[in-house]
């Protein structure tokens, strides 16, 4: 009878080594190492939005917008972890290694059919085990809805529709979601 191949841990050290020269990005998840997917324009539009509303708002301040190539280091119960959240915003001006942050405040992921289960579940466990991180977004790719999940309600959902407007209280922030959405069209084949 033939035996499954089991594939080794990978170390930390060794994922960060590898994505310094990989094409394509990737995921670490406790040892275990997962491809990123593509994004659809719609997933882009909105993301680099909401980068540019929060970057201007945030101008002179310590805070600091990153989008999807900045990894986001998570330890929690059961290991170390590595995600490429869509948007992140860090103002801790200690948290400052070259590939990584480690202390946001803000996460922020745009909802797709192949990221949606994990963005609800384990990301979102391993983003509360942070202690910085006051807010955690989802945003839909395919209606203009927007989850708000914070700190201080404990992780309680506020969820936002048409026409409305959300905020980030822990950055003095709001936005419409007519402006989040701008640009966005009714979603098409491939």
């Amino acid at each position: 009878m033939a035996e499954r191949a089991h594939s080794l841990p990978v170390s930390v050290e060794d994922y960060l080594r590898g994505e310094l020269g990989s094409e394509v990005r990737h995921e670490y998840i406790d040892g275990r190492i997962r491809a990123m997917v593509g994004a659809s324009s719609a997933h882009n539009l909105i993301a680099g939005n909401l980068f540019a509303a929060l970057h201007a708002h945030l101008r002179g301040s310590p805070c600091r917008v990153f989008m999807a190539d900045m990894k986001l280091h998570v330890r929690t119960q059961t290991g170390e972890r590595f995600y490429y959240p869509d948007l992140q915003v860090c103002c801790d001006p200690t948290d400052g290694a070259t590939y990584y942050r480690q202390r946001p405040m803000v996460v922020a992921e745009v909802l797709s059919p192949h990221t949606e289960r994990e963005d609800r579940s384990s990301k979102f466990y391993a983003y509360r085990h942070l202690d910085s991180l006051q807010a955690y977004l989802l945003v839909a790719q395919d209606l203009p809805r927007v989850e708000v999940y914070r700190r201080a309600s404990n992780w309680d959902l506020e969820l936002y529709g048409e026409g409305q407007r959300f905020n980030l209280e822990s950055l003095d922030f709001t936005l419409s979601l007519e402006q989040l959405y701008e640009g966005v069209e009714p979603q098409g084949g491939l």
